[in-house]
């Protein structure tokens, strides 16, 4: 978030030579601060950086002095550099905005001689072997393009079966076995394999781009993309994971699509609650090395959303961690404790807020064979039925036959695919449309808000068809970043109230559990990647409730809002932000981190947006940002059809030639089909860049260049994601502009601005991190360049903000938010919401009995 933040001033003054708090005082004179004590240094440091020649060590570091968070960020860094001096971090500059209040609180706070030593320095990681990270790419490739010849021969043999079968049932029938053999082989195959390559999981380190580093890749990659993965919330897909290892107990409910692949160390007792959006992954990544270990959960165990848990992690019985929370490596909660945060900390609040309902194992189970025969019997007979159908039975309007039965050198058949694909894209943008609209309006009134429900019923699978429906990412792709989405969340839904249009009031990532129950006042705008939790849940039941953000508020990236969250009008919800659920409700003012303290609503304001917030000005502006953002999306629209032809006419090619081509066309048509959309969408966003990089930024969103800079964001990504942990991650980001050292590890991070981004040599980013130089707030954007040292590790779900620096060998923990304008120095580890130094911060963390069930 940019902003500028303060907080109240002390009513109170502190004796710095005791440390203990005294009368109030009136304030000393400046010529009576010792220049060499903390008080002194503090406000030299300042004065430097304000442009003063001395700053009063009683004014307000914002409302007083003028500076900003980025300044107080760089103030941060300074203090950091001194030895002499405690270290200080963002959170401390909000809580005591005076020199004096500062100083104070920093002496308070300092380690008595007598403490423990801090822990070490991270040590600078090895350097990674060229060869070995050559020989391991080449060795992947050689996997994938076995794997995707066996798929694609499979299927197009399947397909040719399926066709020849006679009239709509004879093509039924065989589209159901077709459809269900393939799909429980692939369901079967990473079972197969991991036993095979792996056997058992054991607590490990091992390097990465070595020999046992790609038998785990091979069998993560098999294990995230298999087809169980549809299942997720359905007792079937538990029964995956105990198939690969994983130690479940009865009546455990798996939300989460983010898949553990060390799955012998995963443990979960019975009646375990894991929401969506969480990471058990059981391995990480750091300093060049895969690092594996157990997260152990006892029964009756509740994870909220978006969380955490990192290797070497526990949780007694009965125990809960709340929503947007972390369990860094080591940290356990003991039984019927409930913790959350970033560090995590204790708290009385209990996130299980739902009644228990009857909930049987019969019912259970007949969920999963419902599931399952849903599947096989409508889902995919549909697909490839379907398809079969159009491509051997519709004549084409040009060759006046089949698509299949045309010939590739014909010139009807080019002609045919163009306007085949045409009809099939839009045609399923146009319907897809109209569905949303009306079916799940009619779903959810068999639900009545409030009313406690038992999981695995007919409620329940209404519950989640309706959520999966109205969640599709590619609406909220075309729409999000513009005023057009408003519109669209109404037709789903959302009560929107008396809109005040921005042009920017939703972005592009958001997700619901129920739009019907999601309320957002007027005025509000919301940055990328907000969930609103319209749903309570506990291991045998479920309630759904209306989830309210006030009027006026600004949200910023990332941020998990459930109902209940007691936050009013007029809000500045930081990014990442652990929304309160107790306490009052918070108006006017501002909250960061997790969990949350009090900031400043007011927000820095350049004079030169002003005449830009209201008036003739603003419409002016609105309507012209509208017909740009209108053009953005008809020119994406189109850059996906093509996309889309020119798929279809490999596939369309390849799928109906028995020949030696046929074959050879077979073996490279998915590795083909990845390259060309790599290649693609790289020339896409770098012609919208006209290939230039891009350069730091303040302007308003009304601004020219911030409509182009919304375009970048909406250059489709979703094919990032198959080439993690490869040498090939780091091709595509060359080729989108980022500056990028050699031996780059990459399990699965997202960056926003690639060519203000700059990542040093053997670099280990996380599953689920993310590097985004921009932010945007109420009505401002601002970008700046991130650098990543030689060495540096980012943790699972772990967010770099802009303008940042990381020395060589400094570690990010998992799930941390580096605010904007940090520098992180060499060696160093950084952890929590807001990220502080934890080798001079001393973090509070659970290290007592968990008492967890070794057996489910």
């Amino acid at each position: 978030m940019r902003a500028t933040y303060g907080v109240h001033k002390l009513t109170e003054s502190t004796d710095i030579s005791t440390g203990e708090p005294t009368d109030i005082l009136p304030a000393p004179r400046e010529e009576e601060n010792a220049p060499h004590s903390t008080e002194g240094i503090l406000a030299e440091l300042l004065a430097a950086l304000v442009g003063a020649e001395r700053v009063p060590v009683d004014s307000h570091f914002f409302n007083d002095l003028g500076a900003d968070s980025m300044v107080m960020a760089h103030f941060c860094a300074r203090v950091r550099k001194r030895p002499e001096l405690p270290s200080v971090s963002m959170k401390d500059i909000y809580q005591h905005p005076t020199v004096r209040g500062l100083a104070a609180a920093l002496e308070q706070a300092a380690p008595e001689p007598a403490a423990p030593a801090a822990p070490a320095p991270v040590e600078p990681p090895p350097r990674g072997s060229s060869i070995r990270y050559v020989l391991c790419g080449a060795a992947q490739l050689l996997f994938f393009l076995g794997y995707s010849y066996l798929t694609a021969l499979c299927t197009t043999r399947g397909y040719d079966w399926v066709s020849d079968g006679s009239g709509v049932i004879g093509i039924y029938r065989r589209a159901v076995l077709f459809g269900s053999a393939e799909c429980i082989g692939l369901s079967l195959f990473p079972i197969v394999a991991k036993w095979l390559l792996i056997g058992r999981w054991t607590p490990r380190e091992f390097p990465v781009w070595g020999l046992t580093y790609l038998r785990f890749w091979i069998v993560k990659v098999l294990v995230q993309a298999n087809p169980m993965v549809l299942f997720v919330g359905s007792p079937v897909y538990v029964l995956y994971l105990r198939a690969l290892g994983a130690k479940i107990g009865k009546h455990v409910t798996v939300l989460s699509r983010h898949v553990p692949v060390c799955t012998d160390l995963l443990t979960v007792g019975t009646g375990t609650v894991i929401r969506k959006d969480s990471f058990f992954l059981c391995y990480r990544a750091q300093a060049g090395r895969i690092q594996t270990g157990p997260v152990t959960l006892g029964r009756d165990v509740f994870i909220g959303e978006r969380t955490v848990l990192d290797i070497d992690t526990a949780m007694g019985d009965g125990a809960q961690l709340g929503h947007t929370s972390t369990l860094q490596r080591g940290e356990a909660v003991p039984r019927g404790q409930r913790w959350h945060g970033s560090p995590v900390q204790r708290t009385e609040l209990n996130y299980v807020r739902v009644a228990p309902a009857r909930c049987s194992t019969f019912r259970r189970a007949a969920f999963g064979w419902v599931s399952l025969l849903r599947t096989f019997l409508v889902g995919l007979p549909l697909v490839i039925g379907g398809a079969c159908v159009l491509l051997t039975k519709v004549s084409m309007p040009v060759g006046g036959k089949a698509l299949s039965e045309e010939s590739v050198t014909s010139p009807a058949f080019y002609l045919d695919t163009l306007v085949f694909s045409l009809a099939l894209f839009f045609g399923v943008i146009v319907v897809g449309l109209t569905v949303l609209c009306t079916a799940p309006r009619l779903l959810h009134r068999v639900i009545e808000p409030g009313k406690v429900y038992p999981l695995y019923g007919f409620r329940y699978g209404v519950h989640r068809a309706v959520a999966r429906m109205t969640n599709l990412k590619f609406f909220i792709w075309l729409f999000g970043d513009s005023s057009y989405i408003v519109h669209y969340l109404r037709g789903l839904g959302y009560d929107l109230s008396r809109v005040e249009q921005t042009g920017s009031n939703f972005g592009s990532g958001l997700q619901h559990e129920s739009p019907f129950l999601s309320f957002v006042g007027s005025g509000t705008m919301v940055a990328d990647g907000l969930s609103i939790i319209n749903a309570e849940m506990s291991s045998t039941s479920f309630s759904v409730a209306r989830t309210a953000i006030g009027k006026q508020n600004f949200l910023g990236n990332f941020i998990a809002y459930p109902a209940g969250g007691r936050t009013g009008d007029n809000c500045l919800l930081a990014t990442k932000v652990m929304v309160p659920l107790e306490g009052e409700i918070r108006t006017g003012v501002g909250l960061l981190g997790s969990p949350c303290f009090e900031i400043p609503r007011t927000v820095e304001r350049d004079a030169r947006f002003d005449h830009l917030r209201g008036g003739d000005e603003l419409r002016r502006r609105l309507t012209a940002k509208n017909r740009y953002n209108l053009r953005s999306i008809g020119l994406l629209l189109l850059l996906r059809w093509f996309h889309f032809f020119a798929l279809a006419l490999l596939s369309v090619a390849t799928f109906y030639r028995d020949d030696a081509w046929g074959q050879l066309l077979d073996a490279v048509l998915l590795v083909f089909s990845l390259g060309f959309t790599v290649v693609y969408y790289a020339s896409v966003e770098r012609c919208i860049t006209r290939f230039r990089a891009l350069r730091p930024q303040v302007c308003s969103i009304y601004d020219p260049y911030f409509w182009h800079h919304e375009r970048l964001w909406k250059v489709p990504d979703t094919h990032f994601n198959a080439f993690n942990g490869t040498p090939f991650k780091n091709v595509m980001w060359r080729l989108m502009g980022v500056r990028l050292g050699r031996r780059v590890f990459d399990d699965g991070c997202f960056i926003t601005e690639r060519t203000l981004t700059t990542i040093g040599d053997d670099c280990v980013l996380n599953a689920g991190s993310k590097i985004q130089c921009h932010s945007q707030e109420d009505g401002t954007f601002k970008s700046d360049r991130s650098t990543l040292g030689a060495g540096c590790t980012l943790g699972v779900g772990a967010l770099v903000h802009y303008g940042v620096t990381l020395g060589g060998g400094a570690v990010l923990a998992a799930d941390s938010f580096l605010m904007k304008g940090e520098e992180v120095p060499r060696n160093a580890r950084w952890a929590g919401n807001p990220a502080a130094d934890t080798s001079r911060h001393g973090q509070r963390t659970p290290r007592t009995d968990t008492a967890a069930a070794p057996v489910p």
